[in-house]
Formats: C-alpha cells, sequence, structure tokens
C-alpha cells in the first residue's frame, strides 16, 4: 500500500490549474500550428495567426491565454493501492485549486448558488471526477473548462431508431447551432450509450483525449474522421468568420446502454482546449 499525502496533491493542482490556463497542451499547440496550414480563408488564417501572436503573448508575459480562466473540472483516476493520508482528498483538491487561482491570480468564476449568484471569490468548488483503477498511482487530469463553449453543449435522448446517422446529425447539429459562440476552431467531445448523465461526462473526458489520437473501436474511429470532416465543410471557420477549419478534433467515448436508449452528450471546447495530466 502505498502513501500519499494531501498536501502533495493539493500542491500539484495549484501548479497545474496556473500551467494549464497559461500554456496549450503539446497536442493542442500542434493542432494550431496544423491548422493554420490546412486554412485555405485568407481571414481565417489572419485569425489563427491573431490565436498564435496571443499564445506567445501569454506565455512570454506569463498571463492566461483567456480571459475566461473556467471552472476548474478535475479527473482523479486513483490506485487502489494508494492510500490517501493527511486529511481528505476533496478537500486537497480544492485547496489546490484555490491556491492556484488566488497566488496565480487567475479570474474567479464560480457561484456559490446557482440562483442567488454571489461569488466564491476562490473559484471552488471544482467539479470532481473520481475513478478507482488498478496500481499504486494517482493521475491527475485539471481541464479549466471556460463557458462560452460549455454553454454551445447538449445532451440527446435519442431512440435506439435514429442509430448512427441520427448521432451524427446531433452532432452536427449542436456545432452548427454554437457557431462563433464557442470560439472556433473547436474540439468536440461526444459521449455515445450509458444514461443521461454518463453520456455527458464521457462527452467531458473525451475533450482531454491528445488531439489526433483516434478511439480503439475501428467503426468508432470512422465515425471521428468523418464527423470532423462534415464539420468543417460547414464554413464556420475561425473566430466564426468563414473558413475551412472549424473543428481541430472529434473525440467520441462510448459505453453500453438500455435496449430502449441511445444517449448523446456533446461537450463543445473552444481553441484552447485547456487540460494538463499529471502522475504521482
Amino acid at each position: 500500500m502505498r502513501e500519499i499525502n494531501v498536501s502533495e496533491i493539493t500542491r500539484t493542482i495549484a501548479e497545474m490549474c496556473v500551467e494549464s490556463t497559461h500554456f496549450l497542451s503539446e497536442d493542442m499547440e500542434r493542432a494550431m500550428r496544423e491548422a493554420a496550414e490546412k486554412e485555405t480563408s485568407v481571414l481565417g488564417k489572419k485569425i489563427l495567426g491573431q490565436l498564435e501572436m496571443n499564445l506567445q503573448i501569454a506565455g512570454k508575459e506569463k498571463i492566461p491565454i483567456c480571459q475566461d480562466t473556467g471552472m476548474a473540472v478535475v479527473f482523479l483516476e486513483l490506485g487502489q493501492d494508494v492510500h490517501i493520508v493527511g486529511g481528505s482528498l476533496e478537500e486537497a483538491v480544492n485547496e489546490g485549486v484555490r491556491r492556484g487561482y488566488q497566488e496565480g491570480f487567475l479570474r474567479k468564476s464560480v457561484v456559490s448558488d446557482p440562483l442567488i449568484r454571489e461569488n466564491t471569490k476562490d473559484n471552488t468548488p471544482a467539479v470532481i471526477h473520481y475513478s478507482v483503477v488498478p496500481g499504486e498511482n494517482l493521475t491527475i487530469t485539471v481541464a479549466p473548462k471556460g463557458f462560452g463553449s460549455e454553454n454551445m453543449s447538449r445532451v440527446w435522448m435519442l431512440k435506439p431508431a435514429d442509430g448512427e446517422e441520427g448521432v451524427k446529425e446531433a452532432v452536427l447539429t449542436t456545432v452548427r447551432e454554437a457557431g462563433p459562440n464557442a470560439c472556433p476552431p473547436m474540439t468536440v467531445g461526444v459521449g455515445i450509450g450509458g444514461t443521461f448523465e454518463k453520456c455527458a461526462g464521457m462527452a467531458k473526458h473525451a475533450l482531454t483525449r491528445p488531439v489526433g489520437k483516434h478511439s480503439e473501436l475501428p467503426h468508432i474511429k470512422e465515425m471521428e474522421i468523418e464527423l470532423l470532416d462534415r464539420i468543417n465543410g460547414l464554413g464556420i471557420g475561425p473566430g466564426g468568420l468563414g473558413g475551412s477549419v472549424t473543428a481541430l478534433a472529434v473525440n467520441i467515448e462510448t459505453y453500453p446502454t438500455h435496449i430502449a436508449g441511445l444517449p448523446v452528450g456533446i461537450n463543445i471546447c473552444c481553441h484552447v482546449n485547456r487540460h494538463s495530466t499529471r502522475r504521482l
């Protein structure tokens, strides 16, 4: 049994909050460079050039990539042979978010009650997803989620008869309706199967998969490739101002579901698609 002290978790998450809001992950950097090469619209290329300049300034000046530094979403893969010591795991995660957002001078965007709307002033609490896996490590993924793109996400409760074409149409309709509001070029996370809440969670988690890494299921890989091509054919383009690059990736996760349903969650993320992963 391996022990991990909560102080290490807090320190790590605080660093990851700052890191993920100031710098793109390697896969997203590469995807943005490739997008600039592929874009056929003159205006689209100009927008992508401005986004690249923004990234360079953010890194050089140590300021956030975007003013909306998001609500902290944290995925924890806890090895079953790990013993967390020194306090509460959940409190440690929230303390890490608190320190990261306060010490990193990141915008605090969380309100304590969805209707009363009083700001918590430290961007807590985080949204935490737990999974228990084999081994003696704790893998942490921090994915701050801005709400320009979050607000454009949807859950569709399709009928089994809608099938694959129904799923594709749901994704395309969601992206089409999102248009410029999702700050394209976007990454599209899709969850198919499970239940109402399961498909939404898979869609969120799918956004953390590296751009360019496809599903291991052949028929899902084909769907990812087809949907990306069809989304980029919508003409929304960078910044929503027209062009051939509307999305950088379509990542799909699946799960078994009930015989009477076909749940589909679609979680859109803007061009920064912030995520950072570390293993303790």
